[in-house]
């Protein structure tokens, strides 16, 4: 969790662990909710995404798709890795994993996005949302097209879908607009244009845009807020930095040095990070981080 030191008023007063009211959209400018669509879709496009998440009844006969058995090299695989994980609640034997099988066999049969045809990866391709597949690790670590190019079938984006984390929702997007397009229906909903929500009066819209967070009332004391929301105080505010420290440290579990560190500093950056081979803590360990960071601009390590 991301920390941020800020500068208050002494006397600032507001509860803490509790998103800061500047951070948040008034509820005037919240929109309502669009009465024609649940997605920001056409008849067609809500229809089609209930197929792809399998909330309608979907055969994969449909696109073409090979029905997946619990003998599918994928399926065992993950039926296999969740026994191991929990045999308690499994059991540990072949029935259990044949059993497990053939419940997820099953789920991914019922939903479009473990059975793409062609032109759906050809359009998913042509929006570059495969690039595990399309590209290879370059030396730098960022990615590089294959050579000579990916020739992607259906048949391996299906078998790839059911590793990892497959398709997201941006994935179901293109496929679908890219459906809509070639039935000539389509995509977005009329009513709210794809937005999913409508003005609760006129104008609302742009002043949502136009609106901006703004800051706690700036002042001389010291206080220690959490960022990974929008923003919350977690510890009272004093009126030094050195008054921070120590209730940091008498309070909250931070080594001295961790402590005086992200005061000095002012903020941390994520949760958890990788210094000299070890995972740290951003927060309380603070100084080891910044310790492995001035070592490296040394040249050292």
């Amino acid at each position: 969790m991301s920390r941020e030191v800020k500068r208050v008023p002494v006397d600032f007063v507001w509860p803490l662990d509790q998103r800061w009211q500047g951070y948040l959209t008034p509820d005037h400018l919240l929109p309502d909710s669009c009465p024609d669509c649940e997605h920001g879709l056409s008849p067609s496009g809500e229809y089609l995404f209930d197929l792809w998440h399998g909330k309608i009844p979907f055969h994969p006969a449909v696109t073409g798709s090979t029905l997946l058995t619990p003998a599918t090299p994928q399926v065992r695989a993950l039926a296999e890795l969740h026994i191991a994980q929990a045999p308690d609640y499994y059991g540990a034997d072949e029935f259990a994993i044949c059993r497990e099988a053939a419940r997820l066999g099953a789920l991914f049969n019922s939903m479009w996005c473990h059975h793409l045809a062609q032109e759906d990866v050809d359009a998913l391709v042509a929006a570059g949302r495969l690039t595990e597949l399309t590209h290879d690790r370059g030396a730098g670590g960022g990615w590089q097209p294959k050579d000579p190019p990916a020739a992607l079938t259906a048949e391996q984006v299906n078998a790839w879908s059911l590793r990892g984390m497959g398709h997201d929702s941006m994935n179901a997007r293109v496929v679908i607009k890219a459906r809509c397009v070639r039935e000539g229906v389509a995509y977005a909903c009329a009513t709210c244009g794809g937005d999913g929500h409508v003005e609760a009066y006129p104008g609302q819209r742009a002043e949502a845009k136009a609106w901006r967070p703004t800051e706690p009332p700036a002042g001389d004391g010291w206080q220690l807020w959490e960022s990974v929301t929008e923003g919350a105080p977690i510890t009272p505010v004093f009126e030094t930095a050195d008054d921070l420290v120590a209730h940091l440290v008498a309070e909250e579990g931070f080594r001295p040095g961790a402590a005086k560190t992200l005061v000095e500093q002012g903020r941390t950056a994520g949760s958890i990070c990788t210094a000299g081979g070890a995972v740290l803590h951003s927060a309380l360990d603070a100084d080891v981080i910044n310790a492995v960071g001035a070592d490296r601009k040394k040249g050292i390590g």
